[in-house]
């Protein structure tokens, strides 16, 4: 009876229950955000951060919930069928929301299925090489694999990851071939340059840049639009040899799509300040990730390029092999 007394006066006033809700939003006991990944590894060190952050900002608990398995499918795909009343996010990433939904089957849709809010970190690959090969640029590496097709070997965290098809895009676009040698994970595709097992990789920056202090690798581009602020002197893909190439790896907060734009201003409000805020910027540098903010409308745009960018370039590589 009381619901419905207060169902009645706030149709009275103009108001809905759900946009009543989402101006008294937070009010419940906690805050869950879902991490699609293990603990210990960068998303969730990312989703940590973000966590505390929102705690004191909107002064509501707020508990990260760790759901690994499927490379972030799984964590994605429970968030994407979660009510939308602001207690369920979702810290996400590049792979499971541009990559995987058109490299397979996901019972989600990127653009349909999320509210996206911002994007709270980015991390741009690193083009590394063996020093015992004759290529210190990115123009030596495209001589030297179009005179050598197919001989040059890349290391990945696997097919379908955004280690592969970074090189998969490039190869396409500047016309070379190398061959894929999947690892376990980035770091493993990374200590194999090292050891020399494979010739290349464009790996993580976090795996890539003790290697480059230790001289063991020699680092010839960054993939990222700008050049990264832990590497300045490292030039960018874009400024060598192909120009518009841009691929960076990026953890965000999405929401279910049914959540209500209020609560949805509210969340990109409190990360606006978190990326201004000293501290934060000082935790996301330890893991060589740049802390960025962008507009719910701005990270939408990107998704939806990025889609159309694996999706074109599946197509292509699916022509090939026909």
């Amino acid at each position: 009876m009381k619901r419905l007394l207060i169902a009645a006066l706030l149709v009275g006033t103009g108001l809905s229950v759900s946009t009543a809700s989402a101006q008294e939003w937070p009010s419940k006991s906690a805050i869950k955000l879902v991490v699609p990944y293990a603990p210990g590894g960068y998303t969730d060190s990312v989703g940590r951060i973000t966590a505390r952050f929102l705690e004191k900002e909107l002064g509501q608990t707020v508990i990260v919930d760790n759901r690994p398995g499927g490379g972030g499918i799984v964590g994605s795909d429970l968030v994407s069928k979660s009510p939308g009343d602001g207690y369920t996010l979702c810290i996400c990433s590049v792979g499971a929301i541009s990559i995987a939904p058109v490299a397979q089957t996901t019972s989600y849709d990127p653009v349909k299925s999320f509210k996206p809010i911002s994007i709270v970190s980015t991390i741009p690959q690193m083009v590394i090489v063996n020093p015992s090969l004759p290529i210190n640029s990115m123009d030596d590496l495209v001589k030297y694999a179009k005179a050598n097709p197919g001989k040059l070997t890349f290391g990945s965290s696997g097919a379908g990851g955004l280690m592969y098809y970074s090189v998969a895009l490039f190869d396409s676009r500047v016309g070379t071939k190398m061959t894929h040698v999947p690892f376990k994970g980035g770091a493993p595709a990374t200590a194999a340059v090292v050891a020399g097992e494979v010739n290349l990789s464009f790996t993580n920056m976090t795996d890539a840049l003790p290697q480059l202090e230790a001289k063991t690798v020699r680092a010839l581009a960054v993939t990222s639009a700008g050049r990264s602020e832990f590497a300045p002197k490292v030039p960018t893909v874009a400024e060598t040899v192909l120009p518009g190439y841009a691929v960076e790896s990026w953890n965000g907060v999405m929401a279910p799509a049914s959540t209500p734009d209020a609560i949805v201003t509210k969340v990109s409000d409190a990360l606006k300040k978190m990326a201004a805020d000293p501290e934060v910027k000082k935790q996301m540098s330890v893991a060589g990730a740049s802390t960025v903010f962008t507009t719910p409308a701005e990270y939408s745009a990107q998704i939806a390029k990025e889609v159309d960018q694996w999706r074109a370039l599946l197509k292509e590589i699916s022509e090939k092999k026909t």
